[in-house]
């Protein structure tokens, strides 16, 4: 066996520039695959320890008001394992230092004490002392946005009053993993906040004294949460229960939930796409390198050899190319998954998360490799176990061909003579021509999908907040207010227009499925929130019936003129039955729409407001805020500038880092296949060249005949790779759907004029490297006989 290591190591040497682009291509496909896996079990792990060490609910309920002696009848309900009640609120904070609105949230602790459920985790100071009413503790992150420590102090205007505040310690919780407000899809850590205070204090503040307004529920083992969320829905419903959610629904596990979705995704469509590349070149190495070595293997088999020996050496030389792509991939994806973990720190809030790579996760990564390699080269391998001696020592019969009529035609005739040798070379080679140009094809489609997420994105966030978000601030309101709010809120400095909304919520039923959301009751012609078509063209609110958007009408299996049960989540929890009238496009978010004086009909209520829409000058925002601080009825204020910042910052952190490490891998992929197609042609008609120079032709007509193959060969394997790219972003499209975003299918000529410059650029630079081999061409060594 040392005579045949002797000869793999010379393979190795004379294959060097193949062997090291197909590792290249190995190493992408497992970068990727160990960079998903290490983050999403990073995640996983660190949610799953956070919820079971800090005893996170499973099931969450809100109400208007409900008497502290109700909980014991919650206890009650089969399958509840402990019940926790607290008061929530709304607040409106003043940072020192800061002069933007801030908004958030308060809920109510045990005093002086840890809740049972949803017990946090103190980072610096301590809980608020037992009968303070003026101590609070706060999120890390908002801590961390404004500077805040232990001793700072805050000014809160809770329920109408104003309230001086003190720090005293600085916490985690399992429910805000992802800080992100009420109406908000990311998080902003300097105008929204998190705050907790001793529940004597808080309960006085909202005049809530003996009762509470949510409440926090775990399930016994083996409890079926549909038939509790039930029961407790029927006990909430007299004290103005807005409906309870389980776990799922929660807004901050939900957020978690469809990241590590996403991330699930990631690995296993692209290692998939990448790898499956690798086992094609592969397989065209492994073929030729057999076919080139047809009386090589049948010496050895006369010398003695044995077909497993035969084998064993081909896998060896898979198996070291495959080695050498794995590790590589594995030292980068190990590399890149530490550099992820500071951008998901920043999103999502754990007392620890530790991106470690875990030996399961090494070991996934091989054997997918090596499954990938094995699929590629067993059929090449297999042949030159099978092949018999003899039939080995005498060179492959040759095969017969016969002019086509593209070299009959008048065209063919014009043809100068190598390029008749190109055309018919490919005629009759029509296998190895089409999978040559299939291989240029994936890599192209590659490059085409990951510029499509570069320009999908811009075309989402354009959408969004050039046709949809035209406000400029966005306010809402503690409670449902009268429309004679709307006239103040013109009378204020810098506002140019206002316009209001009534929000609803509801549960949204439709056949057996079913999806919580809200109602927004808007004008019929609203000018500051747009509603759009499927071509993005502005369209009016019907005088009857709902607007869903396009993601929940195909998640209930709703169509246009059926109707969709309303079961009201606040006031007087009506049922109706409303008709489906027409489906939005939003690209962000999931909503239903009506005509607010509709909506405000089926409430049985006066034409009320829920917020405000305003246009302002850019001029007046401080002097405008000064006047929105003084006015309590505002629970919260918006601004669509900071969201979209916050939202093109999010996607620049996640999709975009993701998406620029495929563009990268794609790239490198894209030579190595050209160049690896390039080497494998110049090596099966090295001694054909040498031919055609003996015979006559200049050097510069045989470089055409294998530089103008290679041209004609990726020129048409461009529209192939626009039809595969254009199969992967559909493909990925689809699997990236969620509730937070769904990403446009949006392809422009620019994506396509980039797969093309990709693959061009690629196959110019193996040209020039192949024209050096080509100009040192031995003549004498390729033209010796193989017989």
């Amino acid at each position: 066996m040392k005579a045949l290591h002797r000869k793999l190591l010379r393979d190795l040497a004379r294959l060097k520039g193949q062997v090291a682009a197909i590792a290249v291509v190995i190493a992408a496909g497992v970068m990727v695959l160990i960079l998903s896996v290490t983050t999403l079990d990073a995640l996983t792990l660190s949610k799953d320890r956070f919820y079971d060490n800090h005893h996170f609910a499973d099931i969450f309920a809100d109400l208007k008001r409900g008497p502290e002696g109700l909980a014991p009848r919650l206890e009650a309900i089969p399958g509840v394992n402990r019940v926790q009640t607290r008061i929530k609120a709304p607040v409106r904070l003043e940072v020192p230092g800061f002069h933007e609105p801030v908004r958030g949230m308060i809920l109510s602790v045990p005093d002086g004490r840890q809740p049972e459920l949803n017990r946090l985790y103190l980072r610096r100071g301590g809980l608020p002392e037992a009968g303070r009413a003026d101590q609070v503790v706060i999120s890390e992150p908002f801590a961390q946005a404004h500077d805040l420590h232990p001793g700072d102090r805050l000014t809160a205007i809770i329920n109408g009053r104003l309230e001086r505040l003190t720090i005293s310690g600085v916490v985690l919780s399992p429910e805000f993993i992802y800080q992100v407000g009420p109406t908000d899809l990311l998080p902003d850590y300097q105008r929204y906040g998190v705050l907790w205070m001793n529940r004597r204090g808080l309960a006085q503040a909202m005049d809530l004294d003996g009762a509470f307004n949510s409440v926090l529920i775990s399930l016994q083992a083996g409890a079926v949460e549909a038939a509790v969320i039930e029961a407790l829905d029927l006990r909430l419903a007299a004290y103005g229960g807005i409906g309870a959610v389980g776990r799922e629904d929660q807004v901050s596990h939900r957020f978690l939930s469809d990241e590590l979705d996403q991330l699930r995704v990631m690995a296993v469509i692209l290692p998939t796409i990448f790898l499956g590349v690798a086992a094609f070149l592969l397989n065209i190495l492994m073929g030729r390198i057999i076919r080139t070595q047809r009386q090589q293997v049948a010496i050895l088999k006369a010398f003695g050899y044995h077909d497993g020996d035969i084998a064993l050496h081909f896998g060896l030389l898979t198996g070291l190319i495959v080695l050498v792509g794995a590790m590589s991939g594995i030292l980068l994806g190990a590399w890149s998954a530490q550099a992820m973990a500071g951008v998901y720190a920043e999103y999502y809030r754990f007392p620890e998360m530790s991106f470690r790579l875990q030996p399961r996760i090494i070991l996934l990564a091989l054997a997918v490799a090596a499954g990938a390699a094995l699929l590629g080269t067993w059929r090449a391998v297999r042949q030159a176990v099978t092949l018999p001696p003899a039939q080995a020592m005498r060179p492959p019969a040759p095969e017969r061909f016969r002019s086509s009529r593209l070299e009959r035609s008048a065209l063919g005739r014009r043809l100068s003579q190598p390029s008749r040798i190109i055309v018919r070379n490919l005629s009759r080679h029509r296998f190895k021509a089409f999978m040559s140009m299939l291989g240029i094809g994936l890599s192209g489609g590659l490059l085409l999908l990951g510029s499509y997420q570069f320009n999908a994105v811009d075309h989402l966030l354009d959408i969004q907040y050039r046709l949809v978000m035209k406000m400029d601030l966005h306010l809402s309101f503690t409670d449902p207010a009268p429309e004679r709010a709307l006239a103040e809120l013109r009378t204020l400095p810098g506002v140019q227009y206002a316009e209001g909304y009534r929000t609803v919520p509801v549960r949204l039923v439709h056949g057996r499925r079913d999806y919580r959301t809200a109602i927004q009751g808007m004008e019929a012609q609203p000018r500051l929130r747009g509603l759009l078509d499927a071509d993005h063209r502005p369209i009016s609110l019907p005088p009857e019936g709902l607007l869903l958007t396009g993601y929940l009408a195909a998640y209930l299996g709703v169509r246009p003129g059926e109707h969709v049960t309303v079961e009201v989540l606040e006031g007087h929890r009506r049922t109706l039955q409303v008709p489906l009238a027409g489906i939005v496009d939003e690209p962000i978010g999931v909503s239903a729409y009506m005509e607010r004086r509709v909506l405000n009909r089926l409430m049985r209520e006066g034409p009320a407001l829920s917020g405000a829409w305003l246009m302002v000058a850019d001029h007046e925002q401080a002097r405008l805020f000064e006047r929105l601080w003084e006015m309590p009825r505002v629970a919260g204020i918006g601004m669509i500038d900071d969201a979209e910042r916050q939202f093109r910052d999010y996607i620049e952190d996640t999709v975009l880092i993701m998406m620029g490490i495929l563009l990268l891998m794609a790239g490198s992929i894209t030579f190595a296949v050209v160049y690896n197609n390039a080497r494998i042609a110049f090596a099966e008609r090295e001694r054909e060249l040498a031919t055609l120079r003996v015979l006559g032709l200049s050097r510069g007509e045989v470089n055409w005949v294998l530089i103008g193959e290679m041209a004609l060969l990726t020129l048409l394997a461009i529209p192939l790779g626009w039809v595969v790219g254009t199969v992967f972003a559909w493909l990925l499209n689809q699997a990236l759907s969620m509730d937070l975003f769904r990403i446009p299918f949006v392809i422009t000529p620019a994506t396509y004029a980039f797969s093309a410059a990709g693959v061009l650029l690629a196959a110019a630079l193996s040209v020039l490297l192949i024209a050096r081999r080509l100009a040192r061409l031995d003549m004498v060594t390729a033209l010796k006989s193989n017989e």
